[in-house]
């Protein structure tokens, strides 16, 4: 009998482990980067100390202190210029049966200003504008 030669059968195998690896660092960098992603529009509010906390989901009206210098307000994120503010507000009221907005102006901001924005709004069909403050020590 010859001696044959010895065949060595090793199955290829994936290496998982770096695969792991790198997904462990992906989803560290989204857990860190997705609170970075959701901010809003910086508005620095009076302090009012009768105000109550607003529970529900309502509509915003976000007056920036850049309102000045741009005209333009926020409609929850979206960017909206004044003189277009009252169509958008007419076509948001159409189907509501609560015809509220929660007005939020800058401090900066003069009482003129805020109550111009108010008569667009009352223009558009809003029933109900509230102005919301901060409550006393809230940051």
């Amino acid at each position: 009998m010859t001696r044959g030669r010895r065949v060595s059968t090793t199955l290829a195998e994936i290496n998982v482990i770096p695969l792991v690896d790198v997904m462990l660092v992906l989803l560290i960098i989204f857990m860190v980067a997705a609170p970075m992603l959701q901010r809003g529009v910086e508005v620095n509010l009076p302090v009012a100390s009768r105000s109550t906390e607003i529970a529900s989901d309502r509509i915003f009206v976000n007056v920036p202190l850049s309102f000045k210098e741009d005209r333009r307000v926020f409609i929850g994120q979206d960017p909206v210029r004044i003189d277009v503010l009252t169509e958008r507000m007419r076509q948001m009221m159409v189907n509501r049966t609560d015809k509220q907005v929660f007005l939020r102006g800058d401090g900066g901001i003069e009482l003129q200003e805020l109550l111009d924005i108010m008569d667009r709004l009352k223009t558009a069909g809003v029933e109900k504008v509230g102005i919301v403050s901060k409550l006393p020590g809230e940051q």
